[in-house]
């Protein structure tokens, strides 16, 4: 009996170490555990900051591409606009040649003479329906558009008295200066 006893005792006494060793390991566990959901809700922050900095990238760099977009799209329409101002210039001789053929043939009508305005009528309307048009002269005197060539005695001061050679633009863009004279 006292053996039995001795057993039940030993039998008792393993169980208590096991339960024990087995509510260590649960609480190892379960510290394990804390640490573990600790860690990766840090995880979660870290990666959201990250996602958050990413977005404001991608954002911006949307924003820079539609910039460069805009300006390439100026560019290329000012590249388109101004492209021709070689042509026109070259074009601009032949009207002045045109109206200094007009201006030579006096009042007599012929129909040379005639020809020749039609031709000059219609190129100066071709240029215009490119934008190309003549500077205003009537408004007086502008250094931006006008190059003063000489005095005119009889003109106001400001005014323009004499235009020598008519000045273009093509698109508000300044091709040729209308040579003038101008009031002292």
């Amino acid at each position: 009996m006292a053996n039995e006893q001795n057993e039940n005792a030993q039998e008792l006494a393993q169980e208590q170490a096991e339960n024990v060793e087995q509510a260590q390991n649960e609480s190892t566990d379960n510290i394990t555990t804390e640490e573990s959901v600790e860690d990766l809700k840090a995880q979660i922050v870290k990666l959201e900051e990250s996602l958050k900095l990413e977005k404001a990238r991608a954002a911006n760099a949307i924003y820079e591409a539609g910039k460069v977009k805009e300006r390439l799209e100026r560019e290329a329409e000012a590249a388109k606009k101004f492209a021709l101002e070689k042509f026109a210039k070259g074009l601009l001789d032949s009207v002045d040649n045109l109206e200094r053929a007009i201006q030579a043939a006096g009042e007599e009508k012929s129909p040379l003479l005639e020809g020749v305005e039609l031709t000059l009528k219609s190129l100066i309307t071709t240029l215009e329906k490119h934008e190309v048009v003549a500077v205003d002269t009537v408004n007086g005197f502008n250094a931006d558009l006008h190059q003063a060539v000489g005095i005119d005695p009889n003109a106001k001061t400001g005014e323009i008295g004499n235009v020598l050679q008519k000045g273009y633009t093509l698109s508000g863009r300044l091709l040729r200066p209308a040579m003038v004279t101008v009031g002292q």
